[in-house]
């Protein structure tokens, strides 16, 4: 009896886009190590208390409210998007590098954590607003949602692996000295974006490029949908993601060991979310793989505040509302990024994404904060329901719309799910190929007068 192998992802035998997922891969890895252990440092080494954790979770996003569109706008004007996100990767890499120097000379406080989260963050802005393009340079159009699932699956991944493997480290390094490995998770990433070389799309040098992200989104029902209901879900799931780390250590008494496993075991969902999310677009539309995406990754987060009893008892709480908080988080994701690479031009993409961050991530560092004085002011668990409920509303916001009948052009038979949009956009296709051919017939009818006129300036006059 012979075993089948496996073959390989198409995209996968594609060297340049290998390189590129292998540069996410590490990075969100090392992304998920730091994204317990910084958490940790302030916790444990500084003894931190919810205000100030509310403070550092609102650090780390509130450079995009503050450069989401300046960022976008210069990317786009600047061009050259793998050369940013390699210098992103490399500042972030030195930024990192201090905490665990300093927290060795005894001289780590606060203030450079908040530093360090800051300016972080603004880096990985820059990041942010240049990969959408480069993502869209390497896959061809019918490829996006197979790149969005390799990409989300390797999430899926560092979400199953990282936290396990940053919880060990903190408890056999210490929290600052773990943050290394994401120090050298973003060296890695920027080797390997440093040995792809994809054609980008020109720079654009267009006056007011700073407004024009906002401009589209305003227009673009499916974006402008998308932004209210996802920013409303980001600012309640803010307010559970600056207390849930504290809450479990100082409430729950929960080891930071024991803190990863729980968080690489639920990821465990989001690893399921990526295999299937393909599955699920292809029966019910991409759009309302998004719709219910959003209700799977807010609903469960009532799972900690209900969270009592034995230490078992909470913990098969935790295992469970993570596993579908994981599994509804990379359903949206990998669907809502097919949508947007598939709806938003080129040559706009990057000030769209820094115009969409500014305001989804904009809500972050208000949810952070609020979560963080909730806290303090009428109790951890008080405060998880409020983000609890306030997240479902975000997914309500979506239900009115017109996002959860949408399909990538394409995908619906006419007379299925999505397929209106598809006959609108059907329409738009052809009237550009109608004011196609009319400019170039405009432009025949332009040449056959030029050549009747070098005609007659050839035909002289026979003499008299």
């Amino acid at each position: 009896m012979t075993l089948r192998r496996r073959p390989v992802p198409e995209l996968l035998r594609d060297r340049v886009f290998r390189r590129y997922w292998t540069a996410s891969t590490i990075s969100m890895f090392g992304d998920q190590i730091s994204g317990i252990a910084l958490p940790l440092a302030a916790v444990i080494a500084l003894h931190a208390g919810a205000a100030q954790m509310g403070y550092l979770t609102a650090l780390e996003w509130l450079p995009s409210l503050l450069f989401g569109l300046p960022a976008g706008a210069w990317v786009d004007r600047r061009g050259r998007r793998r050369a940013t996100m390699i210098a992103a990767d490399l500042g972030r890499a030195a930024l990192l590098s201090t905490i665990p120097v300093c927290y060795a000379l005894h001289a780590l406080t606060m203030p450079q954590l908040y530093l360090v989260t800051f300016g972080a963050g603004t880096l990985s802005i820059l990041f942010n607003v240049s990969d959408g393009t480069l993502f869209v340079s390497i896959v061809a159009p019918e490829r996006y949602v197979d790149g969005q699932s390799l990409i989300y699956g390797s999430r899926a991944l560092s979400f199953a692996g990282g936290p396990s493997v940053g919880g060990v480290l903190v408890q056999l390094l210490s929290a600052p000295f773990a943050v290394v490995a994401d120090a050298l998770s973003f060296v890695g990433s920027a080797f390997f974006l440093g040995r792809i070389r994809p054609v980008e799309p020109a720079a654009d040098d267009a006056a007011g490029s700073a407004t024009a992200g906002i401009r589209f989104i305003a227009r673009s029902r499916i974006v402008r949908a998308s932004l209210a209901g996802v920013a409303v879900i980001n600012f309640f799931n803010l307010m559970f993601g600056a207390l849930s780390m504290l809450y479990a250590v100082r409430v729950l008494h929960i080891r930071p060991g024991v803190l990863g496993l729980l968080l690489g075991v639920a990821a465990l969902g989001g690893l399921l979310g990526a295999l299937v999310t393909k599955p699920i677009a292809a029966r019910f539309g991409e759009g309302w793989a998004y719709t219910a995406g959003c209700l799977l990754f807010t609903a469960p987060v009532a799972g900690w505040p209900l969270a009592r009893g034995s230490m078992a008892a909470v913990l098969v709480i935790l295992f469970a509302a993570m596993f579908v908080i994981g599994f509804g988080v990379m359903v949206l994701d990998i669907s809502i990024g097919a949508i947007f690479a598939a709806e938003i031009p080129d040559t706009l993409r990057s000030r769209v994404t820094g115009a969409f961050q500014a305001i989804n991530y904009g809500t972050r560092p208000a949810g952070a904060l609020l979560g963080g004085l909730l806290g303090s002011a009428f109790g951890l668990r008080t405060a998880l329901w409020v983000a609890a409920i306030g997240g479902v509303a975000g997914f309500f916001l979506l239900l009115p719309s017109p996002l959860p009948g949408y399909r990538l052009p394409g995908a619906a038979p006419d007379g299925a799910p999505g397929a209106g949009g598809m006959r609108a956009r059907g329409r738009m296709r052809a009237r550009g190929r109608m004011r196609a051919r009319g400019r170039m017939r405009a432009r025949a009818l332009l040449d056959r007068r030029c050549r009747g006129r070098r005609m007659m300036t050839r035909v002289r006059p026979l003499p008299a």
